[in-house]
């Protein structure tokens, strides 16, 4: 039996209204995510990269088109149903980590189930493991502003899986970080990909992190297009 695909993007358009002309950002985009699969999303800046992992995740509806996840037409249903999905089964992970500053790196991670009134003592455990797994492990109680970036930035990745989501949407989740740190969060994307197995779908300019995803697309005057990249010969 086929298995169902995780995500799936179905006649995707979306126009925007500059003054009194039209601009089409997405055009007719058809796309299909399966269970655990790693896919990175390229493109020069201003092609609509971001836009396309707003309306992916049930965040900015389109124009026109369908997007289903898990089988669910994301935009058919009410703002309310909308956000209990994108709760249970997406995690969004942003080049900026978004924290709220007053709440400990541990509430941060909670918050996802604690938003849908789950027990704190009964996930807890689960958000405590989480941030262990990402090098957190004494930095439970410290706030945003008692971290590095790279720290932050692992909160972040800790709170968008805390949920155990179906799909991990990544736009650009280490462009503000040093090398070192950089690596670091994406070594631990990977491995939680594999383990959990989460889809891993990620908007990068950075060709050595997009170079390890199992496929490659390059957004392109609204439509996606297939990369191949060779083992041996990194993307320019």
């Amino acid at each position: 039996m086929t298995r169902e695909p995780v995500l799936q993007v179905e006649h995707l358009r979306q126009v925007f209204a500059v003054g009194r002309e039209r601009l089409e950002v997405l055009r007719d985009i058809h796309l299909e995510v399966a269970a655990g699969e790693r896919l990175a999303i390229i493109g020069a800046s201003g092609q609509g990269k971001s836009t396309l992992m707003q309306v992916m995740g049930g965040l900015e509806k389109p124009s026109a088109g369908r997007v289903r996840i898990q089988g669910e037409d994301i935009y058919a249903l009410n703002e309310r149903r909308r956000g209990q999905l994108r709760n249970r089964s997406v995690g969004f992970v942003y080049q900026l980590h978004r924290l709220l500053p007053e709440f400990t790196a541990l509430e941060n991670v909670l918050l996802p189930l604690l938003v849908r009134r789950e027990r704190r003592a009964v996930v807890e455990p689960w958000g405590r493991e989480l941030l262990g797994r990402v090098g957190l492990g004494q930095r439970l109680q410290h706030k945003p502003g008692m971290l590095s970036g790279g720290e932050r930035q692992r909160v972040a990745l800790a709170r968008a899986l805390v949920t155990r989501p179906a799909l991990l949407l990544a736009d650009e989740p280490t462009g503000n970080l040093d090398s070192e740190s950089a690596e670091a969060v994406h070594a631990l994307m990977l491995e939680l990909n594999r383990e959990l197995g989460t889809a891993l779908v990620i908007v990068t300019h950075e060709p050595s992190l997009a170079a390890r995803m199992a496929r490659v697309l390059r957004l392109h005057d609204g439509a996606l297009h297939p990369v191949v990249v060779p083992a041996d010969n990194p993307l320019p």
